[in-house]
C-alpha cells in the first residue's frame, strides 16, 4: 500500500509540475501574443506617418501651384488698383469742378410739361 501511495503520490506531483508546465506556456503565449500586438502597432504607427508624410508631400505639390496663382492674382489686383488710384489722382480736379459748377449753376427755366392755367 506504501507503494500505491507512493506512485499517487509521484503521479500528483507529475500532474502538478504538467500544471505548472502548461501555465507557464500560457504565460509564454500571451507574451509572445502581447509582444506582437506591439510590434503590430508599431508597424501600424510607422506606416501611418509614411503615408501622411507622402500625403503633406503631394499636398505641398498641389497647393504651391495653387499659391503661386494666388501670388499672380495679387499682383494683378495691385496692378489694377495703382491704375484705378492714378487715374483717380489724375481726374479728381476736373470731376469735383464738374460737380460744384452743376450744382452751383442754377438756370431756373420753366419745365416743358407745366401748364400755365389762365
Amino acid at each position: 500500500m506504501a507503494s500505491q501511495s507512493q506512485g499517487i503520490q509521484q503521479l500528483l506531483q507529475a500532474e502538478k509540475r504538467a500544471a505548472e508546465k502548461v501555465a507557464e506556456a500560457r504565460k509564454r503565449k500571451n507574451r509572445r501574443l502581447k509582444q506582437a500586438k506591439e510590434e503590430a502597432q508599431e508597424e501600424i504607427e510607422q506606416y501611418r506617418l509614411q503615408r501622411e508624410k507622402e500625403f503633406k508631400a503631394k499636398e505641398a505639390a498641389a497647393l504651391g501651384s495653387h499659391g503661386s496663382c494666388t501670388t499672380e492674382v495679387e499682383k494683378e489686383t495691385q496692378v489694377k488698383m495703382s491704375a484705378i488710384q492714378g487715374n483717380f489722382q489724375k481726374n479728381r480736379e476736373e470731376v469735383l469742378n464738374n460737380l460744384l459748377m452743376f450744382v452751383c449753376d442754377i438756370k431756373p427755366e420753366i419745365h416743358v410739361n407745366y401748364r400755365i392755367n389762365g
